[in-house]
């Protein structure tokens, strides 16, 4: 069996399944993934010309209706990718279309966030976006911590997409460190996530994965388990929050990235007697890598040892349909029942592996997967078992 390596604390996990913003919906891919194209594309002729033509129609003094017509002409656009780079090429749309997704009604500001929304999914997109409005981060992060605007889950949905890359994401550290005098911006994100019915018209599922990304920075995990704020044991009620896998995976992302610093509290050890399984594969996934971060020391191993974690390991691999999480599951087993490394090892994330033992282990884990996913398939279509007695058919 191939053995684990350690990673650096990762972005939120892109959703394998189709999401909805609305009415409107979404293809998977980065977070928030692309809207699907709306209306008529763009004629072939002169693109960059046709595309200039909609600026004065994106002018705030325009009118609503027209706005209207020219924001889904961009959206259309953003179906794809010759359009997006079309679009992001143009430093002065960008920026009308940035006005108009903080502009109150009767802008078409959802639709132009929407259109922010299929740009910030593509990363290559990202310095021009944020080259064309300097500001863009600050803005939609008040857009989204504001408890009255309708479009909230849009602008959240733009900050989930963009800060999934380094450079973004520290300087949304900045725009929240940026934010004022009192509460501290993390502090506003944390409870606009944890409070039901915080924006009555927005239910702000993507700041849990706006918190995945952020929780890639080291300031970010010490913030989050800091003991004073008891950020964490108000983050745990959310990996069982049974209305939005976006909002479940994007805590369950936050607190595998807080595994990383090995001091969760002891709230993590307790569940409820009527815990179920969570239903989404990717999530549980990320559970077992978390568990896997917190065996990385030696002190790590034995709490989880002895917190019975191996038999409910057991049970959960003899149920586990995935292959790749049934694999996982089995690499935490190992290590788990195990002997302890050698005296100099014994911290599995300062343990160096030589590239090619890395390559090797790799290819090692690809084949184990394909070989489960084989089993699996091979299970699948084997004949149900006749029952003793029974007429052959």
């Amino acid at each position: 069996m191939g053995g684990a390596t350690a990673t650096s604390p990762r972005g939120a996990a892109a959703p394998n399944e189709l999401i909805r913003m609305g009415d409107t919906e979404a293809e998977a891919g980065p977070l928030a993934g692309r809207l699907a194209s709306v209306g008529s594309a763009m004629p072939e002729a002169h693109p960059t010309a046709e595309a200039a033509k909609l600026l004065p129609f994106l002018a705030l003094e325009a009118r609503a209706d027209l706005q209207a017509a020219a924001v889904q002409h961009a959206l259309a656009l953003t179906g794809s990718e010759p359009g997006r780079t079309l679009l992001a090429g143009q430093a002065a749309l960008l920026r009308a279309l940035i006005e108009l997704a903080v502009a109150p009604a009767p802008a078409p500001a959802r639709e132009a966030t929407r259109v922010l929304i299929n740009l910030a999914a593509d990363p290559g997109l990202h310095k021009p976006l944020l080259a064309a409005e300097p500001e863009l981060l600050a803005c939609l992060l008040g857009c989204t911590l504001d408890p009255q605007w309708p479009w909230a889950e849009e602008a959240a949905a733009v900050l989930a997409n963009l800060s999934r890359e380094p450079a973004p994401c520290a300087a949304l550290m900045e725009a929240l460190a940026a934010s004022g005098p009192g509460e501290s911006g993390l502090e506003r994100l944390v409870r606009a996530l944890c409070t039901p019915g915080y924006n009555a018209r927005a239910p702000l599922h993507y700041l849990g994965p706006v918190l995945s990304n952020l929780s890639q920075r080291p300031a970010t995990r010490a913030f989050l388990l800091d003991p004073d704020r008891c950020v964490v044991q108000r983050l745990l009620p959310l990996t069982q929050y049974p209305d939005s896998s976006v909002r479940r995976g994007g805590v369950v992302g936050t607190l595998r990235n807080c595994c990383f610093e090995h001091r969760l509290p002891v709230d993590l050890q307790y569940l409820p007697p009527d815990k179920q399984r969570e239903p989404d594969a990717d999530i549980r996934k990320m559970l077992i890598e978390a568990i896997m971060l917190l065996t990385a020391t030696a002190p790590g191993r034995k709490q989880v040892r002895d917190q019975g974690a191996y038999l409910i390991l057991r049970e959960l691999h003899s149920w586990e349909p995935e292959p790749d999480v049934q694999v996982a599951c089995e690499k935490l087993i190992q290590v788990l029942i195990g002997d302890e490394p050698e005296h100099g090892l014994e911290n599995l994330l300062e343990v160096q592996v030589p590239e090619d033992v890395e390559r090797q282990l790799q290819q090692q884990d690809r084949q184990e997967q394909e070989q489960c996913k084989r089993e699996h398939q091979e299970l699948e279509l084997a004949p149900e078992p006749q029952a003793e007695g029974a007429a052959p058919t």
